[in-house]
């Protein structure tokens, strides 16, 4: 080979590497997802401010990513969305989604976005109720698989009982606290703010309450997607982050995104 025609060719490869690298990100741009899905929930309420601020659309805009806000009302349905692939980022209790992992759905727990008394156990006044043990042959309600439920059968594990000791009413957490106002059942493993709503507005009674019991909240998405798009995830983490930083500073956006969307008066 001549020098013209090595001269030549290593020009030619060059031009093809360079090619290739410019290509890349137009490549990596086609193979990132079109929109991400996100769950917004008031029990996690850093999720309704990064929601009302746009946060994440701000963050993924030149992206060309589009953010889509998915309700969830307890840590069942975050997860259920999650294993059905409805949603790529959902927020549950701790303990629920370690038990979700364990039995299967394949999540990952990515970041902790509170450490919350988010859950005690709640009756009326009129029901006779004053410890955990007075719950034998009692009708509890409480939506299983969340944090509200397992927070329950460690509180009847430490006086002696077993869940089957109880009358179990599944229910999601809003109409938990209905039929207890109605006086449908004896008791309800509670979940804020509707915990407190009922206390302020039915005069419920927590009657029993230990912070330790409570799980952290975490954020989750499907291993898959993680796996696919590491750097999304980060830049999910790092905008939570930075919404906590500023929740830190000043509560008072994050007290109005949260009577919003949970339509509950600021004393709640």
């Amino acid at each position: 080979m001549s020098q013209a025609e090595f001269t030549l060719n290593r020009r030619q490869a060059l031009g093809l590497a360079l090619g290739a690298s410019l290509a890349m990100p137009s490549i990596l741009r086609a193979q990132a997802p079109k929109e991400i899905r996100v769950d917004f929930a008031t029990y996690n309420p850093l999720s309704l401010i990064i929601r009302d601020q746009k946060l994440l659309e701000k963050e993924f805009e030149k992206d060309g990513i589009a953010i889509r806000w998915v309700q969830t009302l307890g840590s069942n349905k975050a997860l259920e969305f999650l294993n059905a692939g409805s949603i790529d980022f959902g927020s549950t209790a701790g303990a629920a989604a370690l038990l979700a992992h364990i039995n299967g759905n394949p999540i990952k727990s990515v970041s902790v976005y509170s450490r919350p008394e988010w859950t005690a156990l709640v009756t009326r006044k009129d029901k006779g109720i004053t410890k955990v043990s007075d719950l034998k042959g009692k009708a509890v309600a409480v939506t299983r698989g969340t944090d509200p439920h397992i927070f329950l059968i460690r509180a009847l594990a430490e006086a002696g009982l077993k869940e089957k000791d109880v009358k179990l009413v599944l229910l999601q957490h809003p109409d938990g606290r209905t039929a207890l106002a109605r006086g449908d059942v004896d008791a309800w493993a509670g979940l804020d703010p509707l915990m407190a709503a009922a206390e302020v507005e039915d005069g419920a009674v927590l009657f029993h309450r230990k912070p330790e019991n409570n799980t952290w909240g975490v954020l989750n998405t499907q291993a898959e997607f993680a796996a696919k798009n590491p750097e999304i995830v980060d830049r999910v983490i790092a905008v939570y982050e930075r919404a906590r930083q500023a929740a830190v500073k000043d509560i008072k956006p994050v007290t109005a995104a949260l009577v919003a969307v949970a339509r509950l008066p600021e004393t709640v």
